[in-house]
């Protein structure tokens, strides 16, 4: 798959041959769901808790006496019965994480990079540097561009002074090529890739 290659000015930059192995797939929505909900899990802090009976503020004493009330048979104020008593199998802290093999991971990866370039919203640029870390200077050429919700990865490193000026843009993300995860790829509109980003996925994803 054959792709033009713009730079920030939104000039032409050349083009750039990607690999149909990792671009050119046919993506299936079952996989990225698949690779979506393992990413969700994993970030899921799972920290509800409820108060169980040993853990509730009471006095231990028998509440009444065991007959000749007429009631039922108590022996404790913590039981779940009561207003405020505790709560029979409650949420505890646990985690919400669940296994999915490397090769799937990976196959959901070469599927979302796919799925973006199939829909046209797939955009390689020369590279994500600036001069300075202007933000007013970012949005500038941003518009100019017409990106309004983008993923921008470059590779192993992210230059800092792009990395800064995006940082005030909430509709722009900025990850170097390790953190490239199907999530945040799905989650915005465009997707954009330096050229070295583009050599880091195809060698990550062979």
């Amino acid at each position: 798959m054959k792709l033009d290659v713009i730079n920030l000015d939104a000039d032409a930059a050349g083009s750039i041959e990607l690999d149909d192995a990792v671009f050119g797939l046919e993506p299936r929505a079952d996989i990225l769901h698949r690779v979506v909900r393992w990413q969700r899990a994993r970030a899921q802090q799972g920290t509800h808790a409820v108060k169980g009976r040993s853990e509730v503020s009471y006095s231990t004493k028998k509440i009444y006496r065991q007959k000749g009330t007429g009631g039922a048979r108590h022996g404790s104020r913590k039981a779940p019965i009561f207003r405020k008593g505790g709560v029979y199998k409650g949420p505890t802290p646990r985690s919400h994480e669940h296994e999915l093999t490397k090769k799937f991971r990976k196959l959901g990866l070469r599927h979302a990079l796919s799925a973006k370039a199939n829909a046209g919203e797939l955009v390689v640029i020369e590279n994500a540097a600036l001069t300075e870390a202007k933000t007013k200077e970012l949005t500038k050429r941003l518009d100019k561009l017409g990106w309004k919700r983008a993923l921008v990865i470059d590779g192993s490193d992210v230059d800092e002074n792009f990395a800064r000026a995006a940082r005030n843009i909430a509709t722009i993300d900025v990850l170097p090529s390790v953190g490239a995860n199907v999530y945040d790829i799905l989650k915005r509109d465009t997707l954009v890739l330096t050229k070295a980003a583009v050599e880091a996925l195809e060698a990550r994803l062979k």
